[in-house]
């Protein structure tokens, strides 16, 4: 009896002892866990905060970029408005360096460079209207031509043998188009009360007429001008038979009638028009024509009585004639006897278009009292460059 008392003493005494053990291994591994935990804590909290001083840092940085823009305009547009309406040029004049080079430099023969938010008005506004500039090339340059360097031969190819000897194979022909950049200007005028009404918009109200002045001026001589003082339109060149189409000239396909289309089947000058251009061309080609003259296409039908013709789906988009889409140019001929009235070609290669960035405006309130002039000029320059990529439709028996 004795014997099993002193033997449950001492598994008492044992189990005791573990459960202490137990204990403390439990709270030794509960304090190291939480010195982790606070570790991890205390790493991840460097980690944030390094990661905000970055985002900071970047923030910093790029914001003046992103504003300079901005920045820049506004002094400008402030300044150019006060030359307008006063003719006080100290605020141009008074521009950062850096502003200056920008936007704002003093022509040599007098005037500054229009304020950005004017010069894209214009811009957008050229750019919208009805005129070979929509579908032409159009590069910005800061000289005083343009070249255009056009490969219009084949390069030599033949086939050879492992073994054989490769024949030599000819050399391309390079034409060198060199586009003299001519000025246009406007001259709009205003009265000085009307310039003084600070609720008048000079700026918009300038911009307006300048773009009207331009983009006129402009679609009469990509496509009628003889070159002189003035770019070169595509229909001065010389037409002749496209059967018998050499570079420098453009070829043109005839109706079949003198100052109309055939009475039998008109439509079937403009499928024959349609692929005397080449295949490499047709892909971006588009019609350019008066509307007159698209009064009396749109009324065409294909033998199985389908409209050639078909407007354009949503706002702004253009009409369509045989899937091609169609510029409406008022300056194209009307249909008469020996007249080409209708051009089909892609104009992204056949025309160029070359132009300053620089739109400069002269105040001048003496030449009109008690109106005040405003002296609006640009560079620009237009001509054919590429003769095969153009082609018309003449209004004659051959």
């Amino acid at each position: 009896m004795r014997d099993k008392e002193m033997k449950s003493r001492g598994g008492a005494a044992t189990g005791g002892s573990h459960a202490v053990e137990v204990k403390a291994a439990m709270n030794e591994f509960l304090s190291e866990f939480s010195g982790f935990k606070d570790e991890i804590k205390s790493k991840f909290s460097e980690q944030e905060e390094r990661l905000n001083m970055f985002n900071a840092k970047s923030l910093s940085t790029s914001r003046p970029a992103l504003s300079t823009t901005t920045e820049v305009a506004i002094p400008h547009k402030k300044a150019f408005s006060a030359y307008l309406r006063s003719g006080d040029d100290e605020a141009l004049r008074g521009l950062p360096v850096e502003e200056k080079s920008l936007s704002t430099a003093v022509s040599a023969d007098g005037g500054y460079l229009v304020d950005p938010q004017t010069a894209d008005q214009i811009t957008g506004v050229l750019r919208g209207a009805s005129s070979i500039r929509a579908i032409a090339n159009v590069v910005q340059v800061e000289s005083t031509a343009y070249d255009v360097l056009v490969d219009h031969t084949d390069i030599g190819a033949g086939w050879a043998s492992e073994t054989g000897t490769a024949a030599e194979t000819g050399t391309p022909q390079v034409e060198r188009i060199s586009i003299p950049l001519h000025e246009l200007s406007a001259l709009p005028k205003a009265s000085q009360r009307l310039l003084d009404d600070t609720a008048f918009d000079v700026e918009g109200w300038l911009a307006t007429r300048i773009a009207d002045k331009f983009s006129r001026a402009e679609g009469v001589a990509f496509i009628n001008g003889d070159g002189i003082d003035k770019p070169k339109g595509f229909l001065t060149y010389t037409a002749v038979d496209n059967a018998s189409w050499a570079w420098g000239e453009l070829g043109y396909v005839a109706t079949g009638a003198a100052g109309d289309f055939d009475g039998i089947d008109p439509a079937d000058a403009i499928v024959d028009l349609v692929y005397s251009l080449g295949a490499r061309y047709r892909a971006n080609a588009a019609f350019v024509m008066n509307s007159k003259t698209a009064g009396a296409v749109r009324k065409m039908k294909d033998a199985d009585g389908r409209f050639l013709w078909s407007d354009g789906l949503a706002a702004g988009e253009p009409a369509r004639l045989m899937g091609y889409p169609v510029l409406i140019a008022e300056d194209m001929p009307d249909i008469a006897a020996d007249a080409t009235a209708i051009s089909f070609g892609d104009f992204s290669a056949g025309y160029t278009v070359a132009e300053r960035p620089d739109l400069r405006i002269l105040r001048d309130p003496f030449s009109a009292k008690p109106h005040v002039l405003f002296y609006a000029t640009k560079r620009i320059g237009g001509d054919v460059s590429d003769f095969a990529a153009i082609k018309l439709l003449k209004f004659s028996l051959t």
